[in-house]
C-alpha cells in the first residue's frame, strides 16, 4: 500500500472522528445494534431519562436511535422536561406514538408501537392533594390490548432519597412515603384489576433487597400469590446489572400480577437491564453525560390467551408460621386432602429443602441459609401454590 493511500485513509478517519466529537455524538456507531423486542413477544420497558434532554440535541438524537433500535411494544418513561422536543423525537421514529399527560404530570409518558398496541384508555390516579405526599407524581395508567389480550400498565416515579430506615410513624419520612405509595397502588389494583394482567413499573427509588422491617415494598412481598417483582433476580444479582450504577443500586422495577406469572415462566421470557452504555464509546461515563444516570429495564413475555386454570380446591387453608422467621418454620398440612410435594428454593432457584408429605401432616423446617427471601412451593393434587418465606 503506497504512502498516499495510507495518508488518505488516516485523514478520512481523523475527519470522521472530529465530526463525531464536534457534533456532540460520542456514542459508537453500534447504537443501532441494541435490540430487545421480537415479533412473537410483548415487551415493556421502564426508563428514567433524567430530565430529557440532558445534553441538548445530542441527547435527542441518541434517544431516538435507542427507541427505534429497542423495537419494543411499550416504554414507560420518567423525567421528560422538554415535551416539545421529545414529541419531535418520537415523531421521527417510524411506527411509534407518544402520550404525555396534560398539566402537571411529573415527566411521565408512554411511547408505544402502533402496529401491536391498541390503547383503550390512559389516565392518572391519586391526583388530588390528599395523595401528594405518597405520590409527588401521579401514577399514569395505560389500559391496552396486545394480540387481543388485555394488559394494564401503571407508570410511576416514587419519592426519592432517605436514610434507608422506614419510619412508620413519620409521614414526612421518604421511605414511609414510598411504602404508602406501594400500599395505595396495591389497594387500587386489588380493587379494580384483581384478575387482570397488570404491570407496575417505574423509577420506584428504592431497592428490593432491604430487610423486612425497612422494605418499602413489603405489602407486595407479603402477597406472593398475587404479586411478583419480575426484576427480583436483577436486584439480588451482581451490581454490574443494576439500573442505577452511580450509587450503585437497582431502583427501576417491574412488578407483575399473578395473571402474568405463567407468561413470565414461558420459554423466551426475559427480564434484563438494558446496558445502552455498552454500545457507546466511553461507556457509562458517556451515557451518563449525554443521556441519563438510569439504565432502562425491560421485560419480554409471550402472552398466552387468558384462561381459567382447572384446579381442585385451594391451598389457601395451609398455614405457614412464623413468616417472617428467624429460621424455624412450621407448615400445617393437616387440612390437605392429598399428599403434598414441598420444595424450598432460594431467590436464584437453588433448591434448599424438598420433601414428600403424606396428607394431614404438620411439618417443621429449619430454613438454613442467610437472611433474605426464599420461595416455598407446595403441590397437592392438581393445585400448586408458591409463597415467599422471609428470613430475618
Amino acid at each position: 500500500m503506497n504512502k498516499m493511500k495510507i495518508t488518505h485513509q488516516l485523514l478520512s478517519t481523523l475527519s470522521t472522528t472530529l465530526m463525531l466529537v464536534m457534533g456532540g455524538q460520542l456514542y459508537a456507531q453500534s447504537l443501532s445494534d441494541i435490540s430487545f423486542g421480537t415479533d412473537e413477544t410483548f415487551e415493556v420497558v421502564t426508563w428514567n431519562i433524567e430530565w430529557f434532554p440532558k445534553n441538548g440535541t445530542a441527547t435527542a438524537d441518541s434517544v431516538g436511535r435507542i427507541i427505534e433500535s429497542l423495537d419494543v411494544d411499550v416504554l414507560g418513561l420518567q423525567e421528560i422536561d422538554d415535551t416539545t422536543l421529545f414529541r419531535q423525537v418520537v415523531n421521527n421514529v417510524p411506527g411509534y406514538e407518544l402520550f404525555i399527560a396534560e398539566g402537571w404530570f411529573g415527566g411521565l409518558a408512554y411511547v408505544y408501537k402502533t402496529s401491536t398496541v391498541n390503547i383503550q384508555s390512559i389516565y392518572k390516579i391519586y391526583e388530588s392533594s390528599l395523595f401528594w405526599n405518597p405520590f409527588p407524581r401521579s401514577p399514569l395508567v395505560m389500559e391496552l390490548t396486545f394480540m387481543g389480550e388485555d394488559i394494564v400498565v401503571i407508570n410511576n416515579h416514587f419519592k426519592c432519597c432517605g436514610n434507608g430506615l422506614l419510619d412508620m410513624g413519620n409521614s414526612s419520612d421518604e421511605e414511609y412515603r414510598r411504602y404508602e405509595a406501594s400500599s395505595l397502588l396495591k389497594e387500587y389494583i386489588d380493587t379494580n384489576f384483581a384478575s387482570s394482567r397488570v404491570i407496575v413499573l417505574g423509577d420506584l427509588n428504592d431497592i428490593l433487597t432491604d430487610n423486612y422491617a425497612n422494605n418499602v415494598f413489603k405489602v407486595f412481598l407479603e402477597d406472593p400469590t398475587h404479586y411478583q417483582f419480575a426484576d427480583e433476580a436483577i436486584a439480588s444479582g451482581a451490581q454490574s446489572g443494576w439500573s442505577y450504577p452511580g450509587w450503585p443500586s437497582h431502583l427501576d422495577h417491574i412488578l407483575i400480577t399473578d395473571a402474568l406469572f405463567a407468561d413470565l415462566s414461558n420459554p423466551g421470557a426475559e427480564v434484563a437491564t438494558i446496558k445502552v452504555d455498552e454500545f457507546m464509546s466511553g461507556g457509562f461515563s458517556s451515557y451518563d453525560y449525554y443521556i441519563s444516570d438510569h439504565r432502562p429495564v425491560g421485560m419480554k413475555i409471550q402472552v398466552s390467551p387468558a384462561a381459567v386454570p382447572s384446579v381442585e380446591g385451594s391451598l389457601s387453608h395451609i398455614e405457614i408460621f412464623p413468616n417472617p422467621t428467624l429460621g424455624q418454620v412450621s407448615i400445617d398440612l393437616t387440612k390437605c386432602l392429598h399428599p403434598t410435594e414441598l420444595n424450598i428454593t432460594d431467590i436464584h432457584g437453588k433448591s434448599i429443602y424438598t420433601m414428600h408429605c403424606p396428607k394431614g401432616d404438620l411439618i417443621d423446617v429449619n430454613l438454613e441459609g442467610p437472611a433474605g427471601i426464599y420461595l416455598l412451593s407446595l403441590e397437592s393434587g392438581k393445585t400448586k401454590s408458591v409463597t415467599r418465606l422471609m428470613k430475618e
